[in-house]
């Protein structure tokens, strides 16, 4: 969590929650100009909240548990994604993420941008008639 020019390492304990989503736990490892990297958990049955990241392209690998990612107009778009998978979501996209599995998940997630990390909104946009 350093600014520096140092080369560091940030250990689970080290890493602390923030940016809160309501159905979410997400753990800071790195926050400097541009890059925000962190530990994600979901339990499981739990939807998140609807949000979106502003002007920041999300990265995320899923380590453990599955993970849909619910988008689009009326939310009626999803992707699945599971242990190994990448997902990327680009800025703005409003979304909520869904562990419908009997585990936790648990991913690792990169931001590139600038401005507020997450914003939660009442949901996306409605489907046109």
């Amino acid at each position: 969590m350093s600014d520096s020019d140092d080369v560091t390492c940030v250990h689970p304990e080290d890493r602390r929650v923030t940016d809160p989503t309501p159905g979410k736990t997400r753990e800071q490892a790195i926050a400097v100009d541009g890059l925000w990297s962190g530990f994600v958990r979901t339990e499981p049955g739990v939807a998140s909240g609807w949000h979106h990241h502003g002007d920041h392209d999300t990265s995320v690998y899923v380590i453990e548990g599955t993970v849909r990612i619910e988008f689009g107009p009326g939310g009626a778009q999803a992707l699945d994604a599971g242990p190994g998978d990448f997902v990327r979501i680009p800025r703005y996209v409003v979304h909520r993420e869904v562990n419908s599995g009997s585990t936790t998940s648990q991913e690792v997630i990169t931001r590139s941008g600038t401005g507020p990390l997450t914003t939660n909104v009442e949901g996306p946009d409605p489907l046109d008639d």
